[in-house]
């Protein structure tokens, strides 16, 4: 993953909170943001103080455009996976 060093074409997505997601449904997670932006690579950021919970989202070479749609439409997935705990948030699609 490129976030050690990024290129150009990533972008940081933050969230407007933090949300205790799973390992598992972490995967879910990077795996919708990738289909729903096409992009080439997606990483969750976790909270540096509570390393349970999901802040935001890295993402390297979206096709679509990260607009407040987009961004709200990925955290709304990740505010999902947080209420369904225990969930691994697998069959999404």
């Amino acid at each position: 993953m490129t976030r050690g060093g990024p290129q150009p074409d990533c972008h940081e997505l933050a969230f407007g909170g933090c949300y205790p997601v799973s390992e598992s449904a972490e995967v879910a997670l990077e795996d919708y943001v990738r289909v729903l932006t096409r992009a080439r690579a997606a990483e969750v950021r976790r909270a540096e103080d509570d390393r349970s919970r999901v802040c935001g989202v890295h993402v390297c070479g979206p096709a679509t455009a990260l607009d407040r749609s987009v961004i709200g439409d990925i955290e709304d997935f990740a505010r999902d996976l947080a209420l369904r705990s225990g969930a691994s948030g697998l069959g999404w699609s």
